[in-house]
């Protein structure tokens, strides 16, 4: 009997064989060879894992694409609509306006932010694995992960909040996906940028839990983005924990398993304790050449 993490490992094929064919045409029997499963099979587990059928998703992530094309280049809107399988300019336009609210012309006059598409329950699963509420089983889980803490200076923070975000997909979606790229951008910078969960004291009201942000020296001065804020972070100390090296496509595994290993991690053992008050939980963008790496706050006890 399949599992649920066999489910949605097969989804995961699924989906990356869909991701490198975005501008070719796919076929029910392609996506079924990728999973591993008959056609039938590999339909019916598509949308139990996510939540719409495979082509209902592969029209979302192709529009999705689309935009980011027309925001990003002067390309024409019929040129675009051929180069992601679309008929006809008539029927991209009138997909494109289902999906975003307005035609691509207006879309890209307005310079509108592209929303994150993520199937509703990818969205669900991803939090209930954020929450503990769905375990991997030993097998699934990574064999090593090192554990380290690190004594954080005082320093600034700047950060871009959002309204109601408490992961990395609602943020996107509520703030879109060129904040990172901001972020990037900013001289002097402590270390790349992170995503961020902050603690009561460093969230106003109407304001989301996760964000995203970088770090810069106490005496910053340079400029911040137009939207963002600089916060003042006070010195702490963080136990970092970073998975082992893991494939790209896999990244929602190593996350997965790093956040178990972290939720049965006993820092009292070593002479700490959680001190989650004292600075944002944090998480590095997820880079399978050094493993995923997030950190949380701890005290000495």
């Amino acid at each position: 009997m399949q599992t649920q993490w066999e489910k949605i490992k097969a989804v995961q094929r699924m989906v990356d064989h869909v991701e490198v064919h975005l501008d070719a045409p796919i076929t029910l029997a392609a996506l079924a060879r990728a999973a591993h499963y008959s056609p039938w099979h590999a339909a019916r587990m598509f949308k139990e894992i996510t939540g719409v059928p495979p082509f209902e998703y592969i029209r979302k992530r192709r529009l999705t694409e689309a935009a980011q094309r027309l925001r990003g280049s002067d390309c024409r809107v019929v040129d675009v609509a051929f180069d992601f399988v679309f008929d006809s300019h008539e029927g991209f336009t009138r997909a494109f306006a289902r999906q975003f609210g307005m035609p691509p012309s207006r879309f890209r006059a307005c310079d509108a932010t592209v929303p994150s598409f993520l199937p509703p329950r990818l969205r669900d699963w991803y939090t209930m694995r954020q929450r503990g509420e769905i375990a991997m089983s030993e097998q699934e889980q990574a064999n090593t992960v090192f554990v380290q803490v690190v004594d954080r200076p005082a320093r600034k923070l700047i950060l871009k909040r959002g309204r109601n975000a408490g992961h990395y997909f609602e943020y996107c979606e509520e703030v879109g996906s060129e904040v990172w790229d901001l972020l990037a951008a900013i001289e002097d910078a402590l270390q790349e940028p992170m995503g961020l969960w902050l603690p009561e004291g460093l969230r106003p009201a109407g304001t989301s839990h996760y964000v995203q942000g970088v770090e810069v020296a106490e005496d910053y001065v340079g400029p911040v983005p137009e939207g963002f804020e600089i916060v003042d972070m006070p010195p702490c100390k963080m136990m970092v924990f970073q998975g082992p090296p893991f494939e790209d496509r896999a990244f929602e595994q190593a996350i997965s398993s790093l956040w178990d290993a972290m939720r049965t991690y006993r820092p009292e053992q070593y002479g700490f304790a959680w001190a989650d008050d004292d600075a944002p939980r944090f998480q590095f963008i997820p880079e399978g050449y050094r493993g995923y790496i997030e950190g949380r706050p701890v005290r000495r006890v």
